[in-house]
Order: C-alpha cells, then sequence, then structure tokens
C-alpha cells in the first residue's frame, strides 16, 4: 500500500486532534481518533489495557485534575503496511498544571473504517531516561 499525500495529511491531523480533545474536555468526541473498539496500552505506566473508546473516555475523567493541561505531539513519522494499516510513531509532550513536562512515544496502528482513518491500537511509551536508557 502506497499512503497518498491526502492520506498523510489526514492522520496526521487525526493524531494531533486526541490532543486537542483531551485538553478541551471532549472525551465523548474520541470516536473521531479511535475505533470503538481501540485497544489503548498505558501499561508503560503501571496501568491496565484500556479496551474501546469508552473506557478511554472514562480513564481521562477518572484522572481528572491529575490529566496535562497540554498534549502536545511532534516528530511523526508515517509507515504504510502490507495489510493496508498504517504504523505511526509519534513524541507526545504533556504539561501539567503545576509545570511541569514529561514525553512519551505514541506507537499506533491507524485503519481506515467507514467514517475515515482511525487508531485502532495505541501503545504509550514513557520517556524517563536520555539516549533509550
Amino acid at each position: 500500500m502506497t499512503l497518498t499525500y491526502e492520506d498523510r495529511c489526514v492522520i496526521t491531523d487525526l493524531i494531533a486532534m486526541h490532543g486537542h480533545l483531551c485538553d478541551s474536555g471532549e472525551l465523548d468526541r474520541l470516536d473521531e481518533v479511535f475505533t470503538v473498539d481501540v485497544i489503548y496500552d498505558v501499561t508503560d505506566f503501571g496501568q491496565e489495557i484500556l479496551r474501546g473508546v469508552a473506557a478511554c473516555a472514562e480513564a481521562g475523567r477518572a484522572l481528572g485534575e491529575l490529566n496535562p493541561v497540554g498534549h502536545h505531539v511532534t516528530n511523526i513519522v508515517l509507515s504504510a503496511q502490507t495489510d493496508g494499516r498504517v504504523h505511526a510513531r509519534s513524541k507526545g509532550i504533556g504539561i501539567n498544571a503545576d509545570g511541569t513536562s514529561g514525553s512519551v512515544t505514541y506507537e499506533d496502528t491507524i485503519v481506515r473504517v467507514d467514517q475515515g482513518w482511525r487508531i485502532c491500537h495505541r501503545k504509550v511509551l514513557a520517556r524517563r531516561v536520555p539516549l533509550g536508557g
């Protein structure tokens, strides 16, 4: 499969939209980013895997004031897979209310569904030490 320029733009916007929806508290719109049955893996943070878009929204609500005030995504790299899926790797920067920040790597699998491109699997990896150490 070859990704068109339009596909790349749409997928990049999709990845960016996650932060906008979370930061504005529009968690009921996460189905615009994720498939209904998304697997959201936050085990690197000692949490259970979230299964389904509703579980992702509920986890965000449960986190409440501990959510970052700003989710920023950058360094998006897209790779077309032979099965029609897209692998996306990006960097996330979270800004907390107290001014501290953190960095993650998002590993996404993206599929085309009736509504368009959606993330069906996301693994969030915490960046805790330099140079991948």
